[in-house]
């Protein structure tokens, strides 16, 4: 059954009209989802005809928290959630001066094969709904107990992989009857899939894009990250030049440091060159080691030192604060650890 959390204002008008009920009444039902109740029955102001036919038609289910995992070193939470199907998701709510933040899935798994990222090991199972993805952020609210201001879509699976729900679910919780989440505080990470980039830009949306480059060469980039057979960083730092000179935003380029692998002072000097110029903003990621590959973290002080480079070619740079480090807090690595344990 269709959940009712999928439809879009307009859906629920179209929806309305077809089962000859008022317009109005959709903007009623949207206005009880994002208030604390459970099952269409608590919509007081509907009738109960409207009420029988929604309970026929729809689910208004969300997601179990099968487990609820709370960081001791900075309380980020990370929560495991399973689908109306079973399956299995993780979402992770950081807390900053600046307000609380959600790194939300956009599929279960992932078929893009990078080699340092835990959720693309057993491949992708299927892609999320706009619906899954927007409860994410509406169980995170409640778990916390506090509004949720920001948004990250970098979690499991590629979101340009699942463009259309991924659309969906932005224009659902920036709209002033969903969540109301502003544009800017929205950020949307993705390998390089160049075709979509482009298409991204003509959506005239205001939300970050934030690019994984991770190595200035192409046949080095090939190594970790199989898209890079289809996508050179020429043709990825060209869509990235349009949707620049479309938006007027700047582009975010994420740079995980693999000790040994991408991150020596040669490394740094050619990054800073390819990107010189480029409105943009590098974030420097220390590497999350897990098991099922040999990558090591970069030590903080290197990290430092390829910082400091970056900024003499005039490349405005962060280092990602690590979040979560004693909860399994990076992509995949809940999931496939939960799974591991109910073999």
């Amino acid at each position: 059954m269709k959940n009712i959390y999928d439809l879009t204002l307009d859906e629920l008008k179209l929806w309305m009209k077809e089962n000859k009920e008022s317009e109005f009444r959709s903007k009623q039902v949207i206005e009880w989802l994002y208030k604390d109740i459970k099952n269409f029955d608590d919509m007081k102001n509907l009738p109960k005809a409207l009420k029988e036919k929604l309970n026929s038609n729809f689910t208004m289910e969300l997601p179990k928290v099968e487990h609820e995992y709370t960081s001791r070193l900075d309380g980020t939470k990370k929560l495991l959630l399973a689908l109306q199907d079973g399956n299995l998701i993780e979402c992770v709510i950081m807390k900053y001066n600046h307000g609380n933040s959600i790194c939300v899935s956009t599929q279960v798994g992932c078929r893009m094969g990078c080699k340092f990222c835990a959720s693309t090991i057993d491949g992708r199972v299927r892609d999320l709904t706009a619906g899954e993805i927007l409860l994410q952020v509406i169980v995170g609210q409640k778990v916390l107990g506090e509004r949720i201001s920001n948004i990250v879509l970098m979690g499991s699976g590629e979101p340009f992989d699942n463009y259309d729900n991924v659309i969906k679910f932005l224009k659902i919780v920036n709209a002033d009857y969903g969540l109301n989440i502003g544009q800017r505080h929205i950020t949307l990470s993705t390998c390089g899939i160049v075709p979509k980039i482009i298409d991204f830009a003509d959506e005239d949306m205001q939300i970050t894009l934030a690019i994984s480059l991770h190595s200035t060469t192409d046949d080095r980039r090939k190594e970790i990250m199989p898209i890079a057979n289809k996508y050179s960083i020429k043709e990825i730092l060209d869509a990235c030049k349009y949707y620049i000179d479309k938006t007027g935003r700047r582009v975010s380029f994420e740079y995980s440091l693999v000790k040994e692998v991408n991150d020596s002072l040669e490394d740094a000097k050619s990054l800073g060159k390819l990107l010189k110029g480029i409105l943009c903003h590098v974030n420097l990621i220390p590497i999350n080691e897990i098991k099922e590959n040999s990558y090591k973290k970069t030590d903080s002080e290197e990290v430092k030192i390829f910082a400091k480079i970056l900024k003499e070619y005039g490349v405005e740079t962060t280092v990602r604060r690590e979040m979560g480090s004693d909860i399994n807090a990076a992509c995949g690595q809940l999931r496939r650890s939960y799974m591991e344990t109910q073999k």
